[in-house]
């Protein structure tokens, strides 16, 4: 049968009568409405104001108004400096496990990010998470070559009816 406005009807089920509250027990909606007993939310009037916390400094005015505050989540990268880089061999390959070899890097397991401050004279393989643009200018400048590592993945919840071994 084909559609015209006049045969238009809703879903079966999904225009429900509106729930009018207050008017007797039997109606279900009785006596205190589904507002619970007592307390500040069964109160007639409007309900508190968006983003009140009971009385608690809110979050709106917790945090600052102006930019420039300390990001939660920073990123944390191992930096090392293009001029930190000279003192490699010509042609080497240059990774975070090679520069805390070499004594360049200390313990530090954050991903590693190349800066371009200082000057290379050698020719270079960089594989790093990341390369400001004058370090890149300065690796590729010389010869040597500039590989971005993939950051780590954002977790992402398995999908439970692919991830179940049938039984």
């Amino acid at each position: 049968m084909t559609a015209h406005l006049h045969t238009l009807q809703p879903q079966p089920g999904s225009r429900r009568p509106r729930n009018r509250k207050g008017r007797g027990i039997a109606a279900g909606q009785g006596a205190s409405c589904g507002f619970g007993m007592r307390g500040q939310k069964s109160r007639s009037g409007s309900p508190t104001r968006p983003g009140f916390e009971g009385g608690q400094m809110p979050l709106y005015r917790r945090i600052p108004k102006l930019k420039h505050f300390t990001v939660v989540n920073p990123k944390v990268f191992t930096v090392v400096n293009v001029g930190d880089l000279s003192a490699l061999p010509d042609g080497s390959e240059v990774t975070l496990t090679s520069l805390k070899a070499a004594g360049i890097v200390g313990k530090n397991s954050a991903p590693l990010k190349v800066l371009g401050d200082g000057e290379l004279k050698v020719k270079l393989h960089c594989k790093a998470h990341g390369f400001s643009r004058t370090a890149r200018e300065k690796i590729l400048a010389v010869g040597g070559t500039c590989d971005v590592l993939p950051g780590r993945r954002k977790w992402v919840r398995p999908d439970r009816k692919t991830s179940q071994e049938p039984s």
